[in-house]
């Protein structure tokens, strides 16, 4: 609207006025009537108008300027009028507080180009321009001073800071140094210690060259030990080839002297009308063999033991073919004499009825046994293939004791410390046969196995050989077949189901060394005559004592053992014959046939039958051989089994009760109760303990 812009037009006009610059304080209308009578007094000069005068006035009189001059009688007027009040010299910039020379020491433009007419004001106006000046100058003052102290302050602060930079740099380069000593440090360290692993790996090649040195040193010395050792085993070898030669030799020479005595035993066959031929015949073939023995040595060099002892063999059968032979003379002989005494009597009974008849008596019936049937005697004696089977594993054991003689009777300290290696290998494996696990027999068995074959094995934390020795093989099977029979004797006898495991182990071994075997029977046979069975009979001039050991009691300082421990001792010996017979080692060859079997049991068996029962003992022996070896005997024999049962409790067991006390019938009863009842059920009992296929799977 045009009535605004006219108004805002005078606004600024009155702002641009004289009277529109003036400054107004706020306060003047609170101060009321004080103001108006300060300006209507007369003039007076000001407290401060000194110091105007030496500072104001100087600096006007320099410059004055122009419109002073247009203005002085205006302004001396004006100091006439009370009312009237100069404009305020705040805005002027020669009384500024930037008025003076600045820092570089120049001056600013003149101040009188600003600086307004001196008036003279009154006494209150000059001490309010004093006031203005002075707070300006004190403010200006301050300035400078802040000024200053901020520059200080500012000095002090680059000066901190340049200190803490030198002080940082310095801690940065002690950082730094500190690091590579650190890193020439470690530095050194992995090179002390690469060399320490160096010197360290030096000694260690050291000692494994000095170790390699000293085993190499050893294996020399047991090698060139070895090359010993195979120089007097030769050595010996070729002696004992020698003194088996010269045996061989005698063994030919008694051979033929009793070839020549079976030749002359043929006189007399004319004359008894018998045929000896047979006789005669073998004995040729005896000889044959023997010389076929000494030109087959002479030929590969010198006779082994296995030939000597083939050769031995033959000399005892033409020794029992001699025995029968002159056996058989004799009986020819006495029917010869018997039938002439027949021919006689016939001829004296002729010649008495020609002279008259006589009265004749009957002659009374013979004794007849149970039932109406004639009760014959039993044997007492072993037949003679037993016996003289018995007597060539007792021979064979005596030999095997010669010949290990030179280590068991050695004083040498390395000979007796390889004797007891070679016990401990042989004994200890057999003592630790149970039936824990099929595993764990199998073990047992290939550490035996491969000590017979010459193999080292562990014993005690040492390697054992046979080799080590050259009776050492001897030793070891003397001593394994003894411990498998004390195992019968002492560990079967208190836990029957023990005869089966100790068993299977015994029979693989005499399969793979049959040597073994024969010992073990010879064992057996020595410490339980009636396992062969054998009844030592009593010769005059015979120590009672020695005939008790010869029935198997043990006698220590004169005293025998009680009836109840012998009978216990008996009983393991035979359980344990029983279950060898019948088992074979399943990991072996089942095509070859067993080299003691069930033939041998039924052979025992029939054998006992044949001789009169002896108290306690037959009962006893009886009734531990059928309840281990009866189930198998039964499957084998079947129908001719039975009958042999029969004939033990229709005509064996009248015999037995008739030599048994009261006080002794306890193991007839129990035979009799076995048989019995498994007559009843027509079948033997699998015997407890039994070692099943599942065993062998554990």
């Amino acid at each position: 609207m045009p009535s605004e812009g006219r108004c805002w037009e005078t606004l600024e006009a009155l702002r641009s006025s004289d009277k529109g610059r003036l400054c107004y304080h706020r306060d003047w209308l609170l101060r009321g009537e004080d103001v108006l009578e300060e300006c209507m007094s007369i003039p007076k000069l000001s407290s401060y108008s000194g110091w105007v005068v030496d500072h104001v006035l100087p600096h006007t009189q320099e410059n004055p300027p122009p419109s002073e001059t247009s203005s002085s009688s205006s302004s001396a007027s004006a100091l006439d009028q009370p009312s009237f009040v100069p404009p305020s010299p705040v805005g002027s910039i020669a009384f500024s507080p930037a008025s003076p020379a600045t820092p570089d020491g120049t001056k600013d433009r003149p101040e009188s180009q600003h600086a307004e007419p001196m008036v003279l004001q009154s006494s209150r106006g000059i001490r309010v321009e004093g006031c203005i000046r002075m707070y300006e100058l004190v403010h200006r003052m301050k300035g400078t001073e802040g000024l200053r102290q901020w520059q200080e302050e500012q000095e002090k602060k680059v000066r901190a800071l340049s200190e803490m930079a030198c002080e940082q740099l310095k801690r940065f380069d002690e950082r730094k140094e500190l690091k590579h000593h650190k890193e020439f440090q470690d530095l050194q360290e992995v090179m002390e210690k690469s060399s320490r692993e160096a010197l360290g790996h030096q000694e260690k090649l050291k000692a494994e060259h000095r170790h390699r040195a000293k085993i190499l040193n050893l294996k020399l010395r047991e090698a060139e030990q070895q090359r010993l050792r195979q120089v007097e085993l030769a050595r010996l070898r070729k002696e004992e080839g020698q003194v088996r030669l010269r045996g061989l030799y005698a063994l030919q020479e008694e051979m033929l002297h009793l070839n020549q005595q079976l030749d002359s035993s043929d006189q007399p066959r004319d004359l008894l009308k018998v045929d000896l031929s047979a006789f005669r015949t073998r004995g040729n073939q005896l000889c044959g063999l023997i010389s076929g023995i000494i030109r087959a040595t002479s030929e590969n060099g010198f006779p082994s033991a296995e030939d000597h002892a083939a050769a031995e063999r033959a000399l005892q059968e033409m020794r029992n073919l001699l025995v029968n032979l002159q056996q058989e003379i004799a009986r020819a002989s006495e029917d010869k004499r018997r039938q002439d005494e027949e021919e006689a009597q016939v001829k004296r009974q002729e010649s008495q009825m020609q002279q008259g008849p006589e009265v004749h008596k009957e002659s009374p019936a013979p004794s007849q046994g149970p039932g109406g049937k004639q009760k014959e005697d039993l044997q007492v004696k072993v037949q003679d293939s037993t016996m003289q089977w018995y007597q060539q594993l007792q021979e064979a054991s005596r030999q095997c004791v010669l010949a290990c003689e030179g280590l068991t009777s050695s004083k040498d300290s390395q000979a007796k410390k390889i004797k007891m290696d070679l016990q401990k290998a042989a004994t200890i494996p057999v003592s630790q046969i149970s039936t824990i696990a099929g595993s764990k027999l199998k073990e047992i068995f290939d550490k035996i196995h491969s000590l017979l074959s010459g193999k080292p094995v562990q014993s005690g934390g040492r390697s054992v050989s046979v080799t080590l020795n050259p009776h050492g093989l001897d030793f070891v099977q003397y001593k394994l077949a003894e411990k498998f029979v004390k195992q019968g004797e002492e560990e079967v006898a208190s836990h029957h189901e023990a005869a089966f495991p100790i068993a299977v182990v015994a029979s693989g071994i005499w399969e793979l060394h049959p040597r073994v075997g024969d010992l073990i029977l010879a064992h057996l046979h020595k410490k339980c005559p009636y396992s062969v069975p054998f009844y030592p009979a009593f010769k005059e001039g015979m120590a009672l004592e020695d005939y008790q050991r010869m029935l198997g009691y043990q006698v220590k300082d004169s005293k025998v053992e009680q009836q109840d421990n012998f009978l216990k001792r008996m009983s393991g010996m035979i359980r344990l014959y029983a279950a060898i017979i019948q088992l074979r080692w399943p990991y072996g060859k089942q095509q070859e046939i067993h080299p003691h079997g069930l033939n041998h049991g039924w052979r025992w068996l029939a054998q006992i039958l044949n001789m009169e029962p002896l108290s306690d003992v037959t009962a006893t022996l009886l009734f531990d051989f059928l309840e281990v070896c009866g189930n198998a005997l039964m499957k084998q024999y079947q129908a001719q089994f039975w009958k042999m049962i029969l004939l033990i409790r229709e005509d064996y067991f009248p015999r037995i009760e008739a030599i048994t006390s009261s006080g002794q019938m306890g193991s007839f009863i129990r035979l009799k109760q076995f048989l019995e009842k498994c007559l009843q059920r027509k079948e033997i009992p699998v015997p407890k303990g039994f070692l099943t296929s599942s065993f062998w799977r554990s």
